[in-house]
């Protein structure tokens, strides 16, 4: 009896001994990212399952604070020489990654990896912006955005306004948030991301370009061109609307969706990827819309600009590492995976699969509105200077945008002045970037 004890105790230890081995060699992966809230909670559910399935890694997402801040700490650790093996980055610092030297490119670290990957997957409005010029990808599609319109439905109601009617153009919008005022709200309209809402997709949505040179998709040396009579005349109307008290400004970023889901706003444009927190925290009846358009401009509506991040792989690590990012990469873009993520969180659907997944699970029968960024995006093709940006510098440009805009809000000068400025002082950037890379 004795030695069936000894026997079984041996093999007890080996077992633990095997189970613990299996634990060292499992590669450890930092993914770094800009996800917080419920958007966190999925990027960790993403990342666990992931592991359970792929036990000889460890992915090890990091929250890295917004996208600007996650974006000075990657290139931090660059220095360092301590750099993520993955880092989401946001769209506009594209043209800023692809001339780091910093990266490897996603289509060679499946190469290199022997993983099997088709590029073709991608829904190619979204793929084109994170590709060379061969089309091959440099980074992978994660969390794809585009600006839309929530409404709290139950505050039209109040107002006298039809709560299933979306205000269609700004003329609209610019009516229903005096009736939401007038029926006691504090707040009418405001919006997040004013660069990226108010200048980048309120041009592209327009048939405008943002830049010359195909929105810089064509050179370094674009010149900005967003200055231009009709984003003149659209700040003008927001510039009005802010003196009657019917447009908001709360800040550079998102601070707007909070205002909205806390039931202070009856309408804002934010990103897509909002969506996860209004439907949690929305205490009322909501509904999505396409953005706004001048219907005095007969172009309009083209195709929206995408905005949201992609995950980029940092140089400098070892073969096992790349495999790992390789099969993760590769299980994010899995048709139920992607599928998921986009459902849950209000992202676009990255691949056509995912796409086709959710429709024939019905979840845009029962879920009215969230194929509102998809539909967007396909509105019409894309025209060579509406299919995205490719601009240095790009997320101080933004900055720069901010600034001369908040001086509109706060009525120390015109919209044609701020927005002269802005492309006056982004310019400035643009050509500093070109000497750099250069």
């Amino acid at each position: 009896m004795s030695v069936v004890i000894f026997r079984r105790s041996l093999m007890s230890a080996l077992l633990g001994l095997a189970i613990s081995g299996q634990a060292i060699a499992a590669t450890e992966i930092p993914f770094w990212h800009s996800m917080e809230g419920e958007l966190g909670k999925e990027v960790d559910s993403l990342a666990q399952r992931f592991n359970q399935t792929h036990p000889d890694y460890k992915i090890v997402p990091t929250y890295k604070g917004n996208y600007e801040q996650s974006l000075a700490a990657g290139i931090a650790a660059v220095r360092s020489g301590k750099a993520p093996a993955v880092l989401q980055v946001y769209e506009v610092g594209t043209a800023t990654m692809m001339a780091s030297q910093a990266i490897v490119p996603v289509h060679q670290v499946f190469k290199d990896a022997g993983i099997p990957f088709d590029e073709k997957q991608f829904v190619p409005t979204v793929a084109g912006y994170y590709s060379d010029s061969k089309g091959q990808l440099i980074s992978q599609p994660f969390n794809s955005s585009t600006p839309v319109l929530y409404y709290n439905k139950d505050a039209f109601k109040k107002a006298g306004l039809n709560p299933d009617q979306p205000p269609k153009t700004w003329q609209e919008l610019a009516t229903d948030a005096a009736a939401l005022r007038k029926s006691g709200m504090s707040c009418g309209y405001a919006s997040g991301w004013q660069g990226w809402i108010q200048i980048e997709n309120f041009s592209a949505w327009h048939a405008l370009p943002v830049a010359t040179k195909n929105n810089g998709f064509d050179g370094l040396d674009a010149v900005l061109e967003f200055n231009k009579p009709v984003q003149v005349r659209h700040i003008e109307l927001l510039e009005a609307m802010n003196k009657k008290g019917d447009f908001t400004y709360f800040g550079r970023k998102d601070e707007s969706t909070a205002k909205f889901y806390n039931g202070d706003c009856g309408i804002t444009t934010a990103s897509s990827g909002s969506l996860a927190d209004i439907r949690h925290y929305a205490k009322f009846n909501f509904g999505v819309g396409m953005m706004p358009y001048d219907d005095t401009v007969p172009e309009a509506p083209q195709n929206a600009l995408i905005g949201g991040a992609s995950l980029w792989v940092m140089k400098g690590k070892d073969a096992a590492t790349y495999k790992g990012v390789a099969e993760f990469m590769q299980f994010l873009a899995k048709p139920e995976i992607a599928a998921e993520w986009h459902q849950k969180t209000g992202y676009l659907p990255i691949t056509t699969a995912a796409y086709a997944l959710t429709k024939q699970q019905g979840f845009y029968d029962k879920n009215p509105g969230a194929d509102i960024a998809t539909r967007q995006m396909m509105n019409k093709p894309p025209l060579p200077f509406t299919k995205g940006m490719r601009l240095g510098n790009m997320p101080q440009i933004r900055t720069v945008i901010d600034e001369e805009l908040e001086s509109v809000w706060t009525g120390k000068q015109s919209p044609q002045n701020a927005l002269d400025n802005a492309v006056k002082r982004g310019n400035a950037l643009l050509r500093r970037f070109e000497q750099q890379v250069k």
